[in-house]
């Protein structure tokens, strides 16, 4: 063998070698889903991934992920590939080190509102990896014992209101219609259903707008002879608790909440509709709540690392994530899907969770680009005017000045 041949052979092991040695790592979450998207690798991304001599690692972040990842970004040791949540957004693209994803992915297959959520300025930062939204979660048997119909996808908010008042006169002072949290995170969503936006053309909140106004009247109206009631009030933190104690009728929540009446409440016959219409502008609202991969904008290996994103999104791999129960996969085409023809209450939720993305004003779960303290002034006004220590009127006229405040900083 002649030099120049041994130095051929020796730099194409050199070359298999460090291709061997490639790595793409993945920035995530731990708890239950570090378990779910290891196993999710290990089925449909590391086979693939490794014909091409690349290893794909999961690094979960435990504890709060956004300050965990905020950290990891400025030192620049953040995944090739990351979860992002779109209710944070805003403040990451502001970093520039979220890589846009134009031309490098098709959105095609996934639900157009769930591309929107993570769209800022016409680039695109994530594919949504799964879903929730927001339902009406109701226990049959209360509805049933107080002769009242179940709620359902035609209810407006009137004909709601309607039932819930029924059946509180039905089964008296110890039952409750609706479980009410003191929380944009729920109350939002009826707001939307007006029309409102929770920002303007200058990137203020306007909490004097009469929409919003009337969602808040509406909301905290309910509350008005206990015929909803805060989950503090049954000894609970959320709506979920509220069902269980079995006095409570409906309570606003997505997917999550099938698994917790699964292990917590296994007796309890429930049903699932849409939140109802508002009566004036005919639509819901909703949220989309939200976590999408991402690509670090300083990976060395951008190629590789959009083929893991293709591979974790991919259509196996999202029907993986349906059976899981766990969450509602992105791609548009599940709505087919068999597991959503099923007449159980867990499959009959996750057909209607999934339905909801697109039914109405739906708008990704954000603070925007000042992040969770966006909220804090209306989490206070819905306590203040629930816990009846304040009228709406009052609690409203202090939470805007609240929020030009917070904003103005």
């Amino acid at each position: 063998m002649t030099i120049r041949k041994v130095l051929l052979l020796g730099l194409a092991l050199l070359a298999s070698s460090a291709a061997a040695q490639k790595t793409i790592r993945i920035t995530g979450y731990g708890g239950t889903d570090q378990t779910l998207l290891t196993d999710l690798i290990n089925r449909f991304v590391k086979p693939t991934m490794a014909k091409q001599g690349i290893t794909v690692v999961y690094q979960p972040l435990q504890g709060d992920y956004n300050k965990g990842l905020t950290t990891l970004l400025a030192a620049n040791t953040a995944g090739d590939v990351m979860y992002l949540p779109a209710e944070t957004l805003d403040g990451f693209v502001a970093t520039k080190k979220i890589l846009p994803l134009n031309g490098l992915v098709s959105t095609t297959p996934f639900i157009k509102s769930l591309n929107t959520a993570f769209t800022r300025d016409g680039k695109l930062y994530a594919i949504a990896k799964d879903f929730n939204t927001l339902t009406l979660v109701y226990n049959k048997d209360l509805f049933d014992e107080a002769g009242v119909a179940y709620p359902s996808n035609n209810d407006t908010w009137t004909t709601l209101a309607t039932k819930l008042t029924a059946l509180k006169q039905k089964l008296g002072s110890e039952y409750y219609g609706i479980c009410l949290q003191p929380n944009f995170d729920r109350f939002g969503a009826f707001a939307y259903s007006t029309g409102w936006k929770q920002f303007d053309s200058k990137g203020k909140t306007n909490l004097a707008d009469p929409a919003f106004v009337q969602a808040f009247n509406w909301y905290t109206g309910l509350a008005k002879d206990k015929v909803g009631v805060t989950p503090s009030e049954v000894s609970t933190d959320w709506g979920g608790g509220c069902l269980k104690t079995g006095k409570v009728a409906v309570a606003v929540e997505g997917g999550w909440v099938v698994n917790f009446l699964r292990d917590n409440a296994p007796n309890l016959k429930y049903g699932t509709a849409l939140l109802p219409k508002n009566d004036a502008t005919g639509k819901r609202g909703n949220f989309l709540y939200t976590v999408g991969y991402a690509i670090n904008a300083s990976t060395k290996n951008r190629a590789a690392a959009v083929k893991v994103l293709n591979l974790l999104t991919s259509a196996p791999a999202q029907q993986y994530v349906l059976e899981q129960g766990l969450a509602i996969p992105s791609r548009t085409a599940l709505i087919n899907n068999a597991y959503f023809k099923k007449t159980e209450a867990g499959a009959q939720n996750a057909r209607l969770v999934f339905e909801g993305a697109d039914d109405g004003n739906v708008r990704a779960f954000t603070f925007g680009p000042k992040g969770p303290d966006w909220g804090k002034p209306i989490n206070e006004a819905l306590a203040a005017v629930l816990s009846g220590q304040r009228s709406a009127a009052d609690a409203l006229k202090k939470a805007q000045s609240d929020m030009t405040t917070f904003q103005g900083r």
